[in-house]
């Protein structure tokens, strides 16, 4: 399995960007991916997780309103349209999967335990 982020990079306070997670090596279908993200000195943080065969999706609380994640399945990926973007956002941003056709909450759990398969995140930088 690998996942393959990328659309990081630096932007202004109340900016947008959209990330990118291709998927290969598995069937799209029969997965949940979600998006994390990890600031230094800070603890990883989940942000939304969607199910590629139903685009359920589900939203860390804090994270709603700012945050969509979507998916196209002709092109194994998952996007994360970030918006408003302020400088705590500053992070590096990470894909990861899990298999089988789970609720996306447990998903997230599963991920947030560090299971799964992950990529090698991608940089965003928000200057103020």
């Amino acid at each position: 399995v690998q996942l393959v982020e990328s659309g990081g990079g630096l932007v202004q306070t109340g900016g947008s960007l959209r990330l990118s997670c291709v998927a290969s090596g598995l069937t799209f279908d029969d997965h949940a991916i979600g998006w994390f993200r990890h600031a230094p000195g800070k603890e990883r943080e989940g942000i939304a997780c969607i199910n590629t065969s139903n685009s359920d999706t589900y939203y860390v609380d804090s994270m709603k309103g700012r945050f969509v994640i979507s998916t196209d399945r002709a092109k194994n990926t998952v996007y994360l349209q970030m918006n408003s973007l302020k400088p705590e956002d500053t992070a590096v941003y990470y894909c990861a999967a899990v298999g089988g056709r789970i609720p996306t909450s447990q998903a997230m759990d599963l991920m947030s335990l560090g299971l799964g398969s992950w990529g090698q995140g991608t940089q965003v930088t928000v200057s103020s």
